[in-house]
């Protein structure tokens, strides 16, 4: 059995959770858990509320560590999530991250002369933590035992990749095929150079507005 932790702290985005969550619940003979510094409600950048029902130290050996991201993150970075990942990464497969979940990779010396992705916005970052950022949207660096996605939605891929390397490809397309993940956007602008410069200026203000309502 294959344990899988997705770490949640106040100010998490959901998607960055619940799209890896989706494919590797689906997956034969992994369990899934939530965990946070003390069990109990974590609320999401939206206000919504999930329950992690465990807490930090009574996960000491996960399999494998799914780290969202957020504009919580930068409360995050000074709180017992780095320190329980420089832990449990000892024992861990693989200890991932989607989004600016990467930076608290960072934050746990994990990514030290490592390549990294993570949202647009952060990649900048990736460096202070002695990464090589790159803007792939999953970047697999296995002999360190570390995955990093980047924005939010690339988590969905490198859950399949997670999945594959769990159980093998023919369980990953069936995963694939099963939550019919075949991404056709209306828009061609999921990328800062795709989109127009006042789609760029609007999507920064989203996250300006995020981040000021988690940290007020």
């Amino acid at each position: 059995m294959t344990h899988v932790v997705f770490p949640l702290y106040d100010g998490f985005t959901a998607l960055d959770v619940v799209g890896p969550y989706q494919m590797l619940a689906f997956t034969p003979g992994v369990t899934v858990s939530f965990v946070a510094p003390t069990p109990g409600q974590v609320t999401d950048e939206c206000g919504s509320l999930s329950l992690a029902a465990v807490g930090f130290d009574d996960v000491p050996r996960p399999d494998i560590v799914v780290v969202p991201g957020g504009p919580g993150t930068a409360l995050a970075l000074a709180g017992d999530l780095p320190r329980w990942l420089a832990e449990v990464h000892q024992r861990t497969r693989w200890t991932t991250s989607v989004c600016s979940g990467s930076l608290l990779l960072g934050a746990a010396g994990l990514l030290q002369g490592l390549r990294a992705t993570t949202h647009y916005r952060h990649v900048d970052k990736l460096p202070l933590f002695g990464a090589e950022p790159t803007h792939q949207r999953v970047v697999e660096e296995l002999d360190a035992r570390v995955i990093t996605a980047a924005g939010v939605s690339s988590g969905i891929d490198m859950a399949l990749r997670l999945v594959e390397l769990i159980s093998g490809r023919q369980v990953a397309e069936a995963v694939q095929l099963w939550t019919e993940y075949d991404p056709q956007p209306p828009f061609d602008s999921g990328s800062p150079e795709k989109a127009s410069i006042e789609v760029n200026e609007l999507a920064a203000s989203y996250e300006a507005a995020a981040l000021a309502a988690v940290t007020s």
